[in-house]
């Protein structure tokens, strides 16, 4: 059975940042992931690389930056007062720190996880784009199952 739109497949995989080959995510045999095609979870290249593959085939291939994470949005980097993060109004020794992650809420209540990306005298620079935004992706795995 081949991967359609409407299927799901059970999959294997290895994810590196194309060109320096620095792995971000391995997923095992011990323990696939399951994917629907078609419902919008995947990325844009992704589904469209598996598309068409059986259960047994092994893929290797590039995603480029635009039909991954795309580019960087600058409405996606914000300057937050150092106040937001006091307790008690103490601000703790060391929790700012440039490349530290911080999960924050928007007015709607949604989930966004933040990067510490400068620190000024009385704010930090915090960037929301994806981590793997403006890179190419290669996956590189075999399907295991694919199922109606």
């Amino acid at each position: 059975m081949k991967i359609e739109k409407g299927k799901s497949a059970v999959v294997v995989y290895m994810l590196y940042t194309a060109g320096d080959n620095k792995m971000i995510e391995s997923v095992s045999e011990k323990r696939p992931v399951s994917f629907s095609f078609g419902s919008g979870q995947l990325i844009d290249g992704f589904e469209e690389n598996l598309i068409g593959l059986n259960a047994g085939d092994s893929f290797d291939f590039v995603v480029e930056t635009e039909k991954a994470y795309g580019t960087s949005d600058p409405y996606a980097i914000f300057d937050i007062s150092k106040d937001t993060f006091k307790t008690d109004g103490k601000l703790e020794s060391g929790l700012l720190k440039i490349g530290k992650t911080f999960p924050m809420h928007d007015s709607n209540g949604n989930l966004h996880i933040g990067r510490i990306v400068a620190i000024h005298a009385e704010t930090v620079t915090i960037d929301f784009n994806h981590p793997l935004v403006g890179k190419e992706l290669r996956f590189k795995g075999k399907i295991i199952e694919v199922k109606e």
